[in-house]
């Protein structure tokens, strides 16, 4: 088969090689590595980079590569990687074979991280962005992020589904307040087990508000809140005063914001009355309150650049905030719910 598929091969006309790089443009991952058995010079023309531009490497057990895998991973200017259980000595192979990455998102499965895990994260120079999903942090999280240079550099920072206790999440936006070029930012916050739903409370106002302060380059803010907390949020939650200007918003102009396990308890109708440079608003309720007024229909008369909203989890309030698009200043607003989609395009006269 291997001789047939060969011959095949070389009977084929001579093409430019930036030709054949277009074609090779069409195929999968998977059709990529077979195509690339044919012969050697697909081989060579499949690890041109231009064809791994938007790849992500899944790295883990390893003790499995060969210097042969990684020479070929550098070939391919593969600058972003998904690593799961590596040890110290791992994380200085990937260090030294693909000190290009710009994107690291790191994954542990429920597993116990400590704070000497991210210790080598200042060896990647090209590093912006990082990840860190499905772990318990029993230590103070990103204080190696802390260091001038790597703080600088990141612009996108995620972290998802971690345990962190109430004390170690305050740590950690404190941390993140220090990471000044941040765009882009999600956090969603889980307690830990063993502290019961009771202990889990959302991130107090003034170290958000020093959050947002800090962050003058944020963009696209995706923010989990966990925990009911006794009372609402102050209604000044996500509008932090300007120390220079008093009385007026000095938070970042955000323009995407995603608030994620909502209820209607926690955000007043003033919540984001600061937010007016939004064009996307995305709320991933919780659970439904039966009696509890939505505020939404509220929010939207302060977002008036709004373009796109989601809701999720809640659909009966898409049918309220029909009416609330349509009598709106927006010209277009998309809106998305479970099992609902409308699609307004709205005059100018409207």
């Amino acid at each position: 088969m291997a001789q047939t598929v060969n011959m095949k091969v070389q009977e084929l006309p001579y093409l430019p090689p930036e030709v054949w790089v277009l074609v090779f443009g069409y195929l999968n991952t998977e059709e990529k590595h077979t195509a690339r058995l044919c012969c050697r010079h697909f081989r060579d023309l499949i690890d041109h980079p231009s064809l791994w531009k938007d790849y992500t490497a899944g790295l883990s057990n390893f003790p499995r590569y060969t210097s042969g895998f990684w020479d070929t991973v550098q070939c391919r200017g593969v600058s972003r990687a998904t690593v799961q259980h590596l040890r110290p000595k791992d994380w200085k192979i990937l260090s030294k074979s693909l000190p290009s990455l710009n994107t690291i998102v790191c994954v542990r499965e429920r597993r116990y991280y400590k704070m000497k895990y991210l210790d080598n994260l200042c060896e990647f120079p090209n590093l912006t962005s990082l990840g860190v999903r499905n772990a318990t942090w029993v230590e103070p999280l990103l204080v190696q992020c802390q260091s001038q240079q790597l703080a600088e550099r990141l612009t996108h920072l995620s972290v998802c589904n971690i345990q962190m206790s109430y004390e170690d999440t305050v740590e950690f936006i404190n941390s993140v307040s220090r990471l000044v070029n941040l765009e882009y930012l999600l956090f969603h916050q889980q307690g830990l087990w063993s502290e019961g739903l009771e202990r889990m409370r959302p991130v107090p106002s003034y170290i958000f508000h020093n959050l947002l302060l800090s962050l003058k380059k944020l963009k696209h803010l995706s923010w989990g809140i966990k925990g009911e907390p006794p009372e609402p949020l102050p209604d000044n939650y996500f509008y932090p005063l300007d120390p220079e200007n008093p009385g007026e918003y000095g938070g970042p102009e955000l323009i995407s914001l995603e608030l994620v396990n909502y209820t209607e308890i926690i955000l007043s109708e003033y919540a984001l009355r600061g937010l007016t440079s939004l064009k996307s608003l995305a709320v991933h309720y919780r659970y439904p309150w039966d009696g509890i007024q939505c505020n939404l229909d509220l929010w939207l008369i302060h977002l008036q650049q709004l373009e796109s909203l989601s809701i999720i989890g809640e659909p009966k309030h898409a049918f309220n905030l029909c009416i609330v698009c349509v009598c709106s200043k927006q010209k277009s607003v998309v809106l998305h719910a479970s099992f609902f989609f409308v699609l307004f395009f709205l005059s100018e006269a409207v």
